[in-house]
């Protein structure tokens, strides 16, 4: 025992400068082997050669270089190049003001809490969409909100006959009313056109009910289409977007909104454990990502047709065809498996990382890629025509297999 400088008995070690060494020496750590470099040009290329997820794209040494410039500063009191990015976000989506999120997911589940006031309610949304598919049931467990996923009676998008005879309405005690609509743009890489987004919006506001929307990866909308992203937005209460998706950004999304919404988001984001230090460096990286990486999608999305076509001519059913950045296609159509395609094209001299029937073109895939991923499918489908396949066929298609189902594939074997 002795007595610390502050008069209070404390238990200090007797050989005080030599415990410290030791605690000293513990906490030494490197985790940087001596070719880290060439290391992580190894992950850029094996990168180029992914097709599993856009999320897995990495920072390119260009947006390193200009991330480290970023200010410093404490995100939850006040970080210069965070709150300058969500100014120039909020204004190009034209909203009154936004907030910087870790992950889409706290940005979708924050911004839907911070609708959601007094329970019961339900929020609708597309029994495809993320929220409901791929957040872990997260608005009942941080909002106590049921959803009430629709299915599109045209296969492609909701409309607003599809939400008007989902939306709860009404005073009996049996039902919980609808307080949300949140819809998804792109959903599974496609486009949900904006004249059916605006009904559904005016039908919502006529009721009180508030528009969400997760643009993860809006910004493909805009690069295919041609819209603003204050066009996209205007319809939409609250807005998600994601800088690490389609942009290539290594960290982040933004919830948009009104400046007493946010400024409730805020509160709510700290709650939620999303309060941040030091993301100048994050802010910068999203600021190189905006400027540089999003005039790079219209080529993303020219590769992923050719993808679609290259699929096609060997033969390949196609599930959900290259709007944007994605392609769902039909293994069994060419007498094969996901696995099977996936082990195969690891074991090539250049490995392919495959998923299942999700293929997703980002910033860094290369022509050379789709070419040898084309040439590997062609080879296999040789193979099993050669072996007696016959391709089935349904109604004069080739058969045709939910995407959704589709969507829930296994990479356990090619990790």
């Amino acid at each position: 025992m002795g007595y610390h400088d502050s008069g209070y008995l404390v238990p200090m070690s007797p050989n005080l400068e030599k415990t410290r060494a030791s605690i000293n020496q513990d906490l030494k750590f490197d985790p940087l082997s001596s070719t880290y470099e060439a290391d992580n040009d190894l992950k850029r290329a094996q990168i180029a050669r992914t097709f599993i997820s856009d999320t897995m794209t990495v920072p390119t040494t260009e947006m390193y270089a200009y991330g480290v410039h970023g200010t410093l500063g404490d995100a939850v009191y006040y970080e210069p190049s965070t709150i300058a990015l969500e100014a120039h976000v909020a204004k190009i989506t034209g909203k009154e003001d936004g907030l910087f999120m870790p992950t889409g997911t706290m940005s979708n589940q924050i911004g839907l809490r911070t609708h959601l006031t007094q329970p019961p309610y339900t929020i609708v949304c597309d029994h495809r969409a993320h929220i409901y598919t791929y957040e872990l049931s997260g608005v009942a467990f941080h909002s106590g909100a049921q959803l009430i996923p629709v299915p599109p009676q045209n296969g492609h998008h909701l409309t607003v006959d599809d939400v008007s005879r989902s939306v709860v309405q009404g005073s009996d005690v049996h039902f919980a009313p609808t307080q949300v609509i949140s819809l998804e743009n792109t959903l599974n890489g496609t486009i949900f056109p904006q004249y059916d987004i605006v009904p559904i919006s005016e039908f919502a506001r006529s009721l009180g009910i508030k528009m969400h929307l997760d643009g993860a990866r809006l910004w493909h909308v805009a690069a295919e289409t041609g819209m603003s992203l204050k066009e996209l937005c205007d319809p939409f209460d609250s807005v998600s977007l994601c800088f690490s998706k389609g942009l290539g950004a290594p960290v982040g999304s933004i919830l948009l909104g009104t400046k007493e919404y946010i400024t409730k988001a805020r509160r709510v984001r700290k709650l939620f454990g999303g309060g941040m230090r030091q993301t100048g460096i994050l802010a910068a990286s999203v600021a190189y990502a905006l400027t540089h990486h999003f005039p790079l999608l219209p080529r993303v999305h020219i590769l992923a047709r050719k993808l679609e076509k290259g699929l096609q001519d060997i033969g390949v059913t196609i599930l959900s065809g290259a709007e944007t950045c994605m392609v769902f296609y039909d293994a069994t159509s060419i007498g094969t498996t996901y696995d099977e395609i996936a082990e195969k094209g690891l074991q090539l001299p250049s490995p392919l990382f495959l998923g299942g029937s999700r293929l997703v073109v980002h910033i860094q895939t290369t022509e050379a890629v789709i070419d040898d991923f084309l040439e590997l499918v062609a080879g296999i489908a040789k193979e099993r025509k050669k072996a007696g396949f016959v391709k089935a066929e349904m109604n004069g298609v080739g058969q045709y297999r939910d995407v959704y189902v589709h969507r829930h594939w296994s990479i356990s074997k090619s990790k």
